[in-house]
């Protein structure tokens, strides 16, 4: 197993690309902490990833609240020994469909706070207990825009903006951290169908996402939760600084 021994926390673990990487870390033999806002939904994906033989347990932690990310990451790592991974896959608010133009500068800058204030959070907690074990692998999600086709007519307001800064920091944290063995690394989709919620327009956004793609298909949950596991382990030991592009062409390098 890839990840036997390791502990991965997960923020954001009960959504559905959350949970989708968490079960496949569980698969691949990682303690699995599930961290978010909503005990129900990581309860839901701990006792499913238990149920199947799996380890995880569930805390209820604001990614945005400093003490509770720093009190969460300094539990995990006593109780468990160690952080190994680290994942940030907390939603972010977004408002689309209008023109920056006629943009509300708060629903503009709402995603674009959340993404850098959530990451930088996360990323420092697990920094702070990875850098004295000098190993470690931070993961965030996202990708940058210039790879893709602008969306002209659909108006992504702040959201682009947002991926873009956990771009940045991912670069920043990449360079101060890899004298301390800590690797840095981006999962970039292009979009995750499954994980859209179903409300009138979903098929247009689907089509959207599948019609920019080289293959003509777009990752799936399981895609993206596999391609995590290979950037978390060992078999990704040469990468950081990086981006794993699993956008079946949507993201062109």
């Amino acid at each position: 197993m890839l990840l036997e021994g390791k502990n991965a926390v997960i923020y954001g673990g009960g959504g559905s690309i959350g949970g989708a990487v968490a079960r496949a870390f569980a698969r691949e033999g990682a303690t699995v902490h599930l961290a978010g806002r909503t005990l129900a939904t990581l309860e839901a994906v701990a006792e499913e990833i238990r149920s199947a033989g799996g380890a995880a347990d569930a805390a209820v932690v604001d990614a945005l609240d400093e003490e509770a990310v720093d009190r969460h990451a300094d539990r995990v790592a006593v109780e468990a020994g160690a952080i190994d991974v680290s994942f940030n896959l907390i939603t972010h608010p977004h408002k689309h469909g209008i023109p920056l133009a006629e943009m509300a500068v708060d629903d503009f800058m709402a995603p674009v706070e959340v993404a850098a204030r959530t990451t930088f959070l996360t990323a420092r907690a697990a920094a702070r207990h990875m850098i004295p074990r000098r190993s470690g692998v931070i993961l965030a999600f996202g990708g940058p825009g210039e790879r893709g086709a602008p969306l002209r007519d659909y108006y992504l307001g702040g959201t682009q903006v947002a991926f873009d800064a956990i771009e940045t920091m991912r670069r920043q944290l990449a360079v101060e951290l890899g004298p301390h063995g800590i690797r840095v690394v981006t999962l970039a989709t292009g979009g995750v169908p499954e994980s859209i919620p179903d409300f009138e327009g979903r098929d247009d956004i689907v089509e959207l996402i599948e019609g920019q793609s080289l293959l003509g298909r777009a990752a799936t949950l399981d895609d993206v939760g596999n391609a995590a596991v290979f950037a978390a382990s060992d078999w990704g030991r040469t990468m950081t600084a990086a981006t794993v592009n699993v956008s079946c062409g949507t993201l062109v390098d």
